[in-house]
């Protein structure tokens, strides 16, 4: 494991799951180039160990790990912390793609990647985190109630009516707390993602929908909660009440 220079409060500590040494560099090189910091692992066993007492901002994943399956590893680091989750990955095809954003990754960058992109990307996933984060301290509004469905902003749970708990990735509890917010409004895909100049090939909002109306739904093919608006985005048909 390598590690930057002397921590700072004001830069984002970044953790890099990569075992190809040539594409570990370049990454490290060009994120510590932009003032984060970074902690680079050969395995992932290594960051689930640090994991335990450590809280990084964002972690990067390879896919292809020697010690475990990259899914895998995903799916624990959501358990363990609630940070954002980039997966970097050699797999170009959109099945692979689109599995990492099913487990919970916030986005992904496929090799071989132009730096510029992924610091990009990167700098995406910091910015909606920070903004969730500070609309939970500057609003005393926590619970989101539809439903007999409450969702914990403060801390990605949603629960169901019989009191089932589910864990949600932070990419999905920032979608699902946007649609609370503005029940029965036509919201597009760049408003739940809070960017601009979404590509039209990006998809990430769509798989993260589709995970939530896994959850809330009771036929997720015929959706009743969520709704497409064919043209336009989607919206969210409950009434929300807040406490």
């Amino acid at each position: 494991m390598s590690s930057s220079s002397a921590p700072s409060q004001n830069r984002s500590l970044i953790y890099l799951v990569e075992d190809d040494e040539d594409v570990g560099r370049v990454v490290v090189r060009v994120l510590e180039e932009f003032e984060f910091l970074v902690e680079w692992f050969r395995d992932g066993t290594s960051l689930l160990r640090r994991l335990k007492t450590e809280h990084p901002d964002l972690c990067i994943l390879d896919l292809g790990l020697p010690d475990m399956d990259g899914v895998t590893l995903i799916k624990q680091v959501s358990a363990l912390r609630n940070c954002g989750v980039l997966v970097l990955t050699g797999r170009g095809h959109a099945f692979d793609r689109i599995m990492g954003l099913e487990m919970g990754s916030d986005d992904y960058v496929v090799k071989p990647f132009e730096p510029r992109e992924l610091v990009a990307r990167v700098r995406s996933i910091l910015r909606r985190s920070c903004a969730a984060s500070s609309a939970h301290h500057t609003t005393p509004r926590r619970f989101a109630g539809f439903l007999g469905w409450t969702l914990d902003c403060a801390s990605n749970t949603l629960t169901s009516p019989d009191g089932t708990e589910h864990l949600l990735s932070t990419a999905e509890t920032q979608v699902l707390r946007v649609f609370v917010e503005r029940p029965h409004q036509i919201l597009t895909r760049e408003q739940l993602l809070g960017q601009r100049d979404l590509s039209p090939m990006d998809r990430s909002i769509d798989v993260r929908i589709s995970r939530i109306r896994r959850k809330v739904e009771e036929d997720p093919q015929n959706p009743k909660i969520i709704k497409t608006v064919y043209g336009a985005g989607y919206m969210f048909t409950a009434h929300v009440t807040w406490s």
